[in-house]
């Protein structure tokens, strides 16, 4: 495998666009469907739950520097169990980024091109996707951090050009039918925002020119992502009002429709669109480029490249099939995504941090006997 290496800066503009990704155009919905007005609650306790799963994530790096997660799952688990751990994990995870590019198609001809077929959406996005797997992640990571100065750019142009039209009473009442539905919220915007990062370490870990502060850039860059997606979460319920923000398919695009400066400025949410196709990209390209790589070591390739194109067109094919339809999109994020995320997100971090804790453990008292 090619050396790469990219900064602590890199890392957290990568992981603030990742976390972001497509949550920011689906996630008002369902947040707001589940915890009506209380939606940027429930986004603050999926903050405060998340972190700490990340710093788990980041100790268990930690613990093996400069090695990536399948190469720490071969390690701690033996090489056939772990081999056999990570092809589970990879393939499994494939279903990820053909979602978030059917999440993108489905946008693009719903709301912007609707007379373009969905396939030569994908086909041609794909291309682009693939493009960068090839390059490898230290070219992902540059061009992330040309990019995100118009990306924050376009992002706070929208957070303050609707700050005109919010409407406190929106917010009201708080807590109007207690905490229960407030949890739900929050465990699906952990699953969206937080829990995902385990696919981050396939690939990223020893790609980091300084692997001791991978904890500090992967944490740092969660939250800030975390606290723009609250932040658009938030600004759905008070522009739009909780009925228009749960029945949209995509709340942040309806409410860029809302811009209206004087009536001079308005019908610029396609030029606020190019945010999301930021995130977007970074999210899909991050995701396919963990598989790729991670298949490479399993299988003790010493390239990745060969595997990009044929994983590529599997890719493609199943971005146009994974979405049957909306319903059942929608059933799959509320009920499927959450659970799935939860075991690979945190009982499996778990699973090596505490078999790691007995092997250290007997290796230290074996220690002790023999002395």
């Amino acid at each position: 495998m090619n050396e790469v290496h990219i900064s602590l800066r890199q890392l957290t503009i990568v992981t603030i666009l990742f976390t972001v990704g497509s949550a920011i155009l689906i996630t008002p919905s369902g947040m707001a469907e589940s915890a009506r007005q209380d939606a940027w609650i429930a986004g603050l306790i999926g903050i405060g739950a998340g972190l700490p799963l990340v710093w788990m994530m980041a100790k268990l790096v930690n613990l093996y520097p400069q090695k990536n997660l399948t190469e720490i799952i071969e390690t701690v688990l033996g090489k056939w169990v772990g081999k056999i751990v990570s092809l589970l994990l990879v393939v499994s995870f494939f279903s990820a980024p053909t979602a978030v590019m059917n999440d993108l198609g489905d946008f693009m001809t719903t709301q912007l091109i609707p007379e373009t077929p969905i396939e030569a959406i994908i086909i041609l996005f794909g291309a682009v996707v693939l493009m960068g797997v090839r390059l490898g992640v230290e070219v992902i990571a540059r061009s992330a951090e040309l990019l995100f100065p118009w990306f924050l750019l376009l992002y706070f142009l929208l957070v303050v050009l609707v700050a005109f039209n919010i409407d406190p009473r929106h917010l009201q009442p708080v807590l109007e039918n207690g905490f229960p539905p407030i949890w739900q919220a929050g465990f699906t915007f952990l699953s969206v925002a937080f829990l995902p990062h385990i696919a981050l370490l396939l690939t990223l870990p020893a790609s980091l020119s300084r692997p001791a502060l991978f904890g500090k850039g992967i944490v740092l860059g969660s939250l800030i992502g975390s606290l723009m997606l609250v932040a658009v979460i938030t600004l759905a319920i008070l522009v739009l009002g909780v009925e228009v923000t749960s029945k949209s398919l995509y709340p942040s695009y309806v409410l860029a429709q809302k811009i209206d400066i004087g009536h001079f400025l308005q019908r610029v949410e396609t030029i606020m669109a190019i945010m999301w196709f930021f995130s977007l990209y970074f999210r899909i390209t991050l995701y396919l480029s963990s598989i790729t790589v991670s298949l490479a070591q399993i299988f003790n390739l010493k390239d990745y490249r060969p595997l990009v194109w044929p994983l590529g067109m599997l890719f493609i094919v199943l971005s146009f099939v994974v979405y049957p339809n909306v319903p059942f999109r929608q059933a799959w994020d509320a009920r499927t995504w959450p659970p799935y995320t939860l075991v690979i997100g945190l009982l499996l971090p778990l699973l090596l941090l505490a078999v790691h804790a007995v092997r250290h453990r007997l290796s230290k008292k074996k220690r002790t006997q023999q002395t």
